[in-house]
């Protein structure tokens, strides 16, 4: 049994002139990213691996999770590839993960994280919002076997306030 839980990066900022890459969350990003991982600190157990976009407001998000979810422990690794918005390189990454990795939890970029989580989720989402929380199960050894699996838990911002 395997475990993905997958979040979306929290409301980035626009008032900078920076390229997308570089772009830091709003403090309205920083607040509900607080929200959601407070409110998953009893949902959710910790992962074996967190992996994380380099983009800024990404890695900035698995930070706030990692803090407050208290992972500061757990093997935390960039991935350019994860700076997609596709889904195409998601899907390849989350393959790639090693066999013995039960629970990975990754932090990544829309319209990826909503195409994932419809296709490999039992649950349809019009759109997986900015810091929103999607987990789900997969009845697999190895994640290079990676098929449609059960959702099992969302924690939406809105759902929140």
């Amino acid at each position: 049994m395997k475990k993905l839980t997958i979040i979306r990066h929290a409301k980035s900022s626009w008032k900078y002139q920076v390229i997308d890459f570089e772009r830091p969350l709003k403090e309205r990003g920083i607040a509900d990213a607080f929200l959601v991982a407070t409110s998953a600190k009893s949902k959710i157990f910790k992962p074996d691996l967190i992996l994380s976009s380099d983009a800024i407001r990404a890695k900035s998000t698995a930070e706030i999770f990692i803090k407050n979810l208290g992972f500061n422990s757990i093997d935390f690794k960039l991935n350019n590839k994860l700076y997609d918005f596709s889904g195409e390189d998601l899907i390849e990454v989350i393959k790639k993960c090693d066999a013995n990795v039960d629970h990975v939890m990754i932090f990544g970029h829309n319209y990826a994280i909503t195409s994932f989580v419809n296709t490999y989720g039992s649950v349809v989402y019009d759109n997986v919002p900015t810091s929103g929380l999607v987990s789900i199960e997969f009845k697999m050894d190895d994640w290079k076997n990676l098929a449609p699996g059960k959702t099992i838990l969302k924690i939406f911002p809105k759902d929140l306030k």
